[in-house]
């Protein structure tokens, strides 16, 4: 139990009916969830607004209830307050009640567009194989040390965050990797909590459906390294020209990496293969099993962050060495009849445009290089044709599929990606409607040598089509159709 009264420290009160020296049991955002004692914040969410839930929460013995806009109906058992910002508050508060667990160990953020997940789950798979317990928080899924719970967002909501914190300080856990994205930012869920450093990688068209324009976008990227500490640090890519701009009136320790421009952390790709990267950061080589550029980018960020959480840079650079790639992130496999499958998360124009040019860089050209992509429904329109026009630039072949309809007609989506194919590459690109037989077209079309690029969904396991999941795997599909055609 907590009392109500230190739940609401921190918080910026407008007014309150009743007594806040009361004891909570469990702090809840869903109606459907309350139990007697609980505490209900009423969140205005995009599907829902918990405003409307409030006579339900009180009958189902909520005792306490903060919102914006309090109700006609006021129950003498239920202390209403009253703020101008429920999920700012709904963060404070869930940091009050569980202690600020973000406090008793190092929470490093990694924001940008692209390359979080990728950094936080490598920083998390280095800091553990150096034997510091470390915890994830990512895309794919979220660690506590070695126990591993299925991620549903890529920052979830302000509670579940502390909770898993809690649990991870309760663990004896050290270090936490958090990817922090543009919508976690915006909807408060990072709002009171101790970063002892934040990563910002780059910062590409992505969201705009959500954030309006580009300008908004990178402002609340920025609001991650604005409420940084004096005694945190802040790690950005000084090749992108947004990563001096996020430092801008930021009080942490500023520091920079960088492959093109001076930088505390400068690398330089002396190798670039399918097999790996070799890598000069400052004055030391270092091999890794990843690949490409954006990947040479990405160490740096690894290697920086370790450095800054005081790991001997001789270890740190070990370690990299040893990194194995992400679920999902340029992963890859070369069939029996010798034709290279590579599955990537991949889903902006600049996320593409990189992995198509990395794909490029190391291949002998004497292949066909097949790119099997579609563009998700319900999200930003405007990237559709940019991608089309980047993969078809970019590739021998190109099949425009699915991804996650969602609830937008596939034909529509794809008549979008379809006008920003160059007419000079109308004769190479193909539709096909059904995600899995896009795939089995591309390995048909494929001969001994070449590459095929499946690109957009990385390490998902379903499709999303008119609001319901369907089991779907692009690894495992290409894997099953490549075996069939070698055998």
């Amino acid at each position: 139990m907590k009392n109500l009264k230190d739940l609401l420290f921190g918080v910026s009160i407008d007014s309150v009916i009743g007594n806040t020296d009361r004891d909570i049991n469990a702090i809840q955002f869903d109606s459907r969830k309350i139990q007697p004692q609980d505490f209900f914040v009423a969140i205005k969410g995009t599907q829902a607004d918990g405003h409307d839930f409030l006579k339900q929460v009180a009958e189902n013995g909520a005792v306490a209830i903060l919102c914006e806009t309090l109700p006609k109906e006021i129950s003498e058992a239920v202390t209403y307050i009253q703020t101008i910002n429920t999920q700012k508050a709904l963060a404070i508060i869930a940091a009050n009640y569980f202690d600020h667990p973000s406090q008793k160990l190092k929470l490093v953020g990694i924001t940008g567009t692209n390359g979080k997940t990728t950094t936080a789950s490598l920083l998390y798979q280095l800091f553990q194989n150096c034997g510091m317990p470390s915890g994830l928080i990512s895309t794919v899924k979220i660690c506590l040390g070695d126990q591993v719970i299925g991620a549903t967002h890529t920052t979830p909501d302000a509670i579940t965050i502390n909770s898993l914190l809690n649990q991870m300080v309760h663990m004896g856990i050290t270090h936490c990797f958090m990817e922090v994205s543009s919508h976690g930012i915006d909807q408060e869920r990072t709002t009171g909590l101790h970063f002892t450093g934040a990563v910002f990688t780059n910062l590409t068209h992505d969201h705009l459906d959500y954030h309006g324009d580009f300008a908004t976008y990178r402002d609340i990227k920025k609001r991650l390294f604005d409420q940084l500490s004096k005694e945190a640090f802040a790690l950005v890519n000084a090749d992108d020209k947004n990563g001096l701009y996020m430092i801008q009136n930021c009080r942490a320790k500023k520091l920079t990496y960088a492959l093109k421009t001076s930088a505390d952390f400068k690398g330089k790709i002396i190798e670039n293969q399918l097999s790996g990267l070799l890598l000069r950061i400052n004055d030391s080589e270092v091999w890794s099993h990843l690949i490409g550029s954006f990947n040479a980018s990405n160490l740096l960020a690894i290697y920086g962050t370790a450095v800054l959480l005081k790991m001997d840079s001789l270890e740190a650079l070990k370690g990299i060495s040893d990194l194995r790639s992400v679920a999902g992130r340029f992963q890859y496999f070369i069939s029996e009849n010798n034709i290279t499958a590579i599955v990537d998360y991949a889903h902006t124009p600049d996320a593409l445009k990189n992995v198509l040019e990395t794909i490029n860089a190391i291949r002998t050209k004497n292949e066909t290089l097949i790119t099997v992509f579609g563009c998700g429904g319900d999200r930003d329109k405007t990237k559709r044709p940019m991608m089309a026009h980047i993969a078809t630039s970019l590739s021998d072949k190109v099949i425009l599929t699915n991804d996650n309809p969602r609830t937008e007609t596939p034909e529509t989506i794809i008549e979008e990606m379809e006008s920003g194919v160059a007419p000079v590459h109308f004769k190479k690109t193909i539709c096909v409607l059904d995600r899995e037989q896009a795939i089995k077209t591309a390995v048909q079309l494929a001969h001994p040598g070449d590459i095929i690029l499946i690109a957009g969904k990385g390490h998902e396991t379903y499709q999303e089509i008119n609001g319901k999941r369907f089991d779907f795997n692009d690894f495992e599909t290409v894997h099953h159709f490549l075996n069939q055609a070698a055998s």
